[in-house]
């Protein structure tokens, strides 16, 4: 069984995907800034976590910058620590 043929190589891993690049390196990255909310906004889930870099395919040093930028922006309150669901059917 010849394996160089490229049938053999997708029959051996039929669900291989192309590793993500890291949006913040390159020529034309944007520089992560923590006031810079809609940025941020895009890496913290809809409850307010932040979204781990297996995910978004940050770099481990970007994944860091990107952590102390969402920090600190908490800290000076442009972003929310927790945002919690409401439906509107309770008063608060």
């Amino acid at each position: 069984m010849n394996m160089t043929t490229p049938d053999a190589a997708t029959a051996k891993r039929p669900f291989f995907k192309h590793r993500k690049t890291c949006p913040f390196t390159g020529p034309r990255a944007s520089a992560i800034d923590w006031k810079d909310v809609k940025l941020l906004g895009r890496y913290i889930s809809e409850r307010g976590k932040i979204v781990p870099s297996r995910i978004t395919a940050v770099s481990m040093k970007k994944q860091r910058e990107l952590t102390k930028a969402i920090k600190r922006a908490r800290f000076m309150a442009l972003l929310p620590y927790v945002r919690t669901e409401w439906d509107g059917s309770s008063p608060r």
